[in-house]
């Protein structure tokens, strides 16, 4: 432990208010996500543009970068590899930071407040015109902030790369190119061939939206919910968010029409709560530093796609919990846990992103990233973006909607700002099955373990493995690192042919 007096004491007492404010803005945030009127969405774009401005300045006044020197200055041959990272970290934060205009971190901050709450009323109204005005100023704003921020980059990026670096450090177009390429390849013929077998459309089913809730809360009681520290309440579009420390939120939706939507997206979001809570934050190299945060956003995807996928989609405990959901029906429209399994993979394409099967899935990313390229790098006009969208989902799944709503509204993430992240879940399917794939070869089937109710040895890995790295690697690192191989598309395409055949 520093002594009081040193500047890396100075510095961690700086980040640990720093912290303070990030999470009294994740709390508006949530709020404003879960109950705040619709009417108070200009005054809460005001309070976090406020709240954005704060930051700013703490993350870049000259008061704190001489804090970040002084702190380095203390560096020597002796001190800790995790102290010099924090600063590594902290410096490339810094300069970032620095470039940044104060009055273009404001706009974007109402921005972005003032482009959810126009998102969710256009999308309500289905009408992408509504939007589209609140979507051209974002992609400007985001336009400018990456003009701003190119001067701090350690190496030459575009436009897209910069902004997507705050979400997966280090991606390049080059290296998605890469890694996608084998997705476009095969996963369109993987489609086709459920196509023609048409066998795992799930029954019509209506289930009571109490069963939901009561389901909902029964898996999150038995994958270890604590309510002293976790909370779950209803939003527009599901998210996991971390408001402090040992404060954790997610939220999820009831879809009419998609009875396990529920069930799945409450998977889905406490396994990125599991990553935020198994992150290092027990001893001073780790809260409020750097290497206390998430490796990436690609990461934080693969460990809510391996509860989601891996966990609540298996065979194994489709039979655990299939009786559950028949006790709460009181029937069996499912025909046998078989039955409840298949619906629980449904092989067909969708046009909705969060409800999409695991084939289809990563061509909605690839489509989004695509049109986010055009729309921040290529001229596209942001009026063009329906039609685009529409024909694009046609090139790739072979299927059009036939809203905005269902369309390109169906997404928070650009009403947000939120370009360069879309990625990450791709990135999260293909990391996801790598770990999963390195698991199973140092304990055995993950199908096994389910089988016997035994998700605490996945939690307990996975706490031992990869959640306590998390800043101290980018996620290609943390890859190689666990797996002791390059991140790779063959073992997510490996798992989708085994899991197309079991299904058939």
């Amino acid at each position: 432990m520093p002594s009081a007096g040193s500047a890396f004491s100075q510095l961690h007492q700086h980040l640990h208010q720093t912290r303070l404010l990030g999470s009294i803005s994740s709390a508006l945030y949530y709020d404003q996500n879960t109950v705040m009127p619709t009417a108070g969405a200009s005054w809460r774009g005001e309070q976090l543009a406020l709240l954005a401005g704060q930051l700013h300045e703490r993350q870049s006044s000259a008061e704190y970068a001489e804090l970040v020197a002084a702190a380095e200055s203390e560096l020597d041959t002796e001190v800790s590899p995790e102290r010099r990272r924090n600063l590594q970290l902290l410096r490339l934060e810094l300069e970032r930071q620095r470039c940044l205009d104060p009055a273009l971190v404001s706009a974007l901050a109402k921005a972005q407040s003032r482009g959810n709450a126009v998102w969710q009323d256009a999308r309500k109204r289905n009408d992408f015109s509504t939007f589209a005005p609140a979507l051209q100023e974002l992609i400007a704003l985001r336009r400018q902030q990456a003009t701003q921020l190119a001067a701090a980059e350690p190496v030459t990026r575009s436009p897209w790369e910069i902004l997507a670096q705050p979400f997966e450090p280090d991606i390049s177009k080059t290296r998605l190119a890469e890694l996608f390429a084998p997705l476009k390849d095969e996963l369109p013929a993987m489609l086709d061939q459920v196509r023609s077998i048409g066998s795992t459309q799930p029954p019509a089913i209506d289930l009571p939206e109490a069963l939901q809730e009561q389901l909902c809360s029964e898996l999150l009681d038995s994958w270890g919910y604590d309510p002293a520290r976790c909370q779950r309440s209803r939003s527009a579009h599901p998210f996991s968010c971390t408001v402090g420390p040992q404060d954790f939120r997610i939220t999820t939706r009831v879809v009419p029409g998609q009875p396990l939507s529920a069930f799945l997206a409450t998977a889905h979001e406490w396994g990125h709560s599991l990553y935020e809570q198994g992150l290092p934050r027990s001893d001073d190299h780790y809260f409020p530093w750097p290497l206390g945060e998430a490796t990436s956003m690609g990461v934080h995807e693969s460990q809510s796609l391996f509860w989601e996928c891996r966990v609540a989609r298996s065979r194994a405990f489709a039979e655990r919990w299939h009786s559950r959901f028949c006790d709460g029906l009181g029937s069996d429209p499912w025909n046998g846990a078989f039955g409840f399994w298949r619906a629980l993979n449904p092989l067909k394409p969708g046009l909705i992103r969060v409800e999409a099967d695991e084939l289809s899935y990563c061509l909605h990313i690839v489509l989004r990233y695509e049109l986010e390229l055009a729309l921040l790098e290529q001229e596209m006009p942001v009026d063009e973006l329906p039609q685009q969208w529409n024909q694009r989902m046609q090139d790739l799944l072979g299927i059009q909607p036939q809203t905005d709503s269902e369309g390109c509204l169906q997404d928070i993430h650009w009403a947000e700002g939120l370009m360069g992240y879309f990625p990450s879940y791709a990135l999260g399917h293909l990391i996801s099955a790598q770990i999963s794939e390195t698991f199973e070869k140092e304990n055995g089937s993950i199908q096994a373990l389910l089988a016997c109710g035994d998700e605490n040895r996945l939690q307990a890995w996975l706490g031992q493995t990869v959640w306590p790295l998390g800043r101290s690697v980018n996620a290609e690192e943390l890859v190689e690192k666990v797996s002791g191989h390059p991140l790779s598309a063959q073992p997510f395409l490996t798992y989708l042919r085994a899991k197309v055949a079991e299904l058939q």
